[in-house]
């Protein structure tokens, strides 16, 4: 048993949480403690299975409440050198991560972790570090990557070994071309550190996808700039185009940017 639940995936707060049968791991932890322990039980879980925490990045979204839930849990904390610093410099993280809970993680470096085998790998976007995850458990490979500007070769070999695959689709470039945000922001947004659009993502996807990628979940939707439905039927045409029919050969979800969504097996 390998399972799957999202917590949250936007710039609200992301948290994913990955669980076997006797071992769990969050990655983010961009939602509030009391909020995270509701959905918890909501689920009929227990947030005390949760043994291990994955940062990918230092922004706000993804690490707000990575100090008090590792503290409450006992849990360590893995990210790169730079994200731990770049965790003591943001001032919405209120609680530090305690140095006796910090684990130092390296891209494309393999670790045991209980259960899990876990790859970080780095992701191009503009904080103080950025990576994706490949973990493994009961022999199926999970990958996510998130707020990436784009598509990397050693991202791409990541994506191709993945039967589970959550990857960004944060914007469509039309809607964000038209919007009100500032010049400056619409360029760092489509900006090779900024964040892939529906298309894009897409593409990555079709390119990339080894046989054995089962299901896919689009994360990381902009509120402003994207729409669940148009950001599936844009990434559905994409795989369409080349013979790829989302629903037959692989499963297409979207996953919601405020609310839980799962249980999802792996």
């Amino acid at each position: 048993m390998f399972r799957f639940i999202s917590f949250g995936s936007g710039s609200s707060g992301n948290c994913y949480y990955l669980y076997t049968e006797n071992d769990a791991l969050l990655i983010d932890c961009g939602v509030g403690i009391r909020t995270l322990k509701k959905h918890f039980r909501n689920y009929g879980r227990s947030i005390f299975s949760v043994h291990h925490i994955l940062i990918t990045h230092d922004h706000a979204d993804h690490i707000k409440s990575v100090g008090s839930i590792s503290h409450e849990l006992k849990a360590p904390v893995y990210a790169t050198a730079a994200v731990h610093e770049g965790i003591d410099r943001n001032y919405c993280v209120s609680r530090k991560v305690e140095q006796s809970q910090r684990r130092y993680i390296s891209p494309d470096t393999a670790i045991e972790v209980g259960e899990f085998r876990v790859t970080p790998f780095h992701v191009p976007h503009d904080s103080s570090d950025n990576v994706g995850y490949q973990v493994e458990a009961d022999g199926k490979v999970f990958c996510i990557i998130t707020d990436a500007g784009e598509v990397t070769p050693s991202m791409a070999s990541y994506i191709s070994q993945a039967n589970d695959l959550v990857i960004e689709a944060n914007h469509d470039l039309e809607m964000l071309q038209d919007g009100n945000y500032p010049q400056y922001l619409k360029e760092r947004i489509r900006s090779g550190i900024g964040h892939l659009d529906n298309h894009s993502c897409g593409e990555a996807i079709v390119q990339n996808m080894g046989e054995q990628l089962r299901q896919v979940w689009l994360c990381h939707l902009s509120e402003e700039n994207n729409h669940p439905e148009l950001a599936r039927k844009t990434v559905e045409s994409v795989l369409r185009s080349y013979g790829i029919v989302a629903g037959k050969d692989l499963q297409l979800e979207v996953l919601k940017r405020t609310m839980p969504m799962g249980i999802f097996d792996l």
